[in-house]
């Protein structure tokens, strides 16, 4: 029996879940499966992507340099080519944080 507070996670998503979860058009995750390599989704029978956990943490890491730090696409990817660990640990501390917030907003929504 599951505990109500244990979460069910998805193997795989498609790419208009994906696009949904960022927010952003599937012709924009297509682009940067083109442009990154470092994205690598797999694709069924029909040749629809499937994207793994894997793949998700590797378009937050595009998404916050491209969308929130304003990289242009060849210097995300120097950034990742050259300082990869930075970036993972810069946009860990940043979810992190962004959870804190939430929980301290919800919070002060109680009192």
């Amino acid at each position: 029996m599951l505990k109500k507070d244990h979460k069910i996670e998805k193997v795989y998503y498609t790419i208009g879940e994906v696009a949904e979860l960022f927010e952003v058009n599937t012709s924009l995750i297509r682009f940067w499966e083109k442009e990154f390599d470092i994205l690598k989704p797999q694709k069924n029978k029909k040749g629809n992507r499937l994207f793994t956990r894997q793949d998700l943490d590797n378009l937050r890491i595009i998404y916050h340099l491209v969308k929130e730090r304003g990289y242009t696409l060849q210097g995300a990817k120097d950034k990742l080519r050259n300082n990869k660990e930075d970036v993972v640990r810069n946009v860990e501390i940043i979810d992190s944080l962004n959870r804190i917030k939430g929980f301290l907003l919800e919070i002060k929504e109680e009192i």
